[in-house]
């Protein structure tokens, strides 16, 4: 008789394990947003707080803002626009962020750079590059791989 009250006992535990595994389960689906895009499934991009951000690399000491904005306002608005430079020289310092709002939008502004049919891969006679800023995964990114530092 004790051994039968022992084995009930175990496969209530066990109901429990599984109802309570279950329902972490559904309150956490319901309760965190997804910052993953449908489009971006496949990809290795991983989307900001805000927006899809490109990373833009080898840009020339003496680009402007308005530089960017002109090659890259064609694929859709741009909702941010950085680009550092170096405190002791004024200059560039060789690399632009580019926030859009959607993923479709910041893919196209990518693959116009890393598949160029009219040469749109230059900015004031440099060789630029594009990729995602943040990804998912350890070396995914191939700008920062690839990137022409000074």
């Amino acid at each position: 008789m004790a051994e039968e009250i022992m084995v009930d006992l175990d496969v209530e535990e066990d109901a429990m394990a599984l109802d309570e595994a279950e329902y972490d389960r559904d309150f956490q689906k319901d309760r965190f947003e997804s910052l993953q895009d449908e489009d971006s499934a496949s990809s290795h991009a991983q989307r900001s707080v805000e927006g899809w951000i490109v990373l833009i690399t080898g840009v020339h000491e003496e680009a402007s803002e308005d530089d960017l904005r002109e090659m890259f306002g064609d694929f859709g608005p741009i909702l941010n626009l950085k680009l550092e430079l170096d405190r002791r020289t004024g200059y560039v310092k060789g690399y632009a962020l580019i926030e859009y709002e959607t993923f479709k939008e910041a893919k196209s502004a990518i693959d116009s750079v890393t598949n160029p049919l009219d040469g749109s891969d230059m900015l004031l006679e440099r060789k630029i590059s594009a990729d995602w800023a943040f990804v998912r995964g350890a070396g995914a990114s191939r700008s920062l791989q690839t990137a022409n530092f000074r």
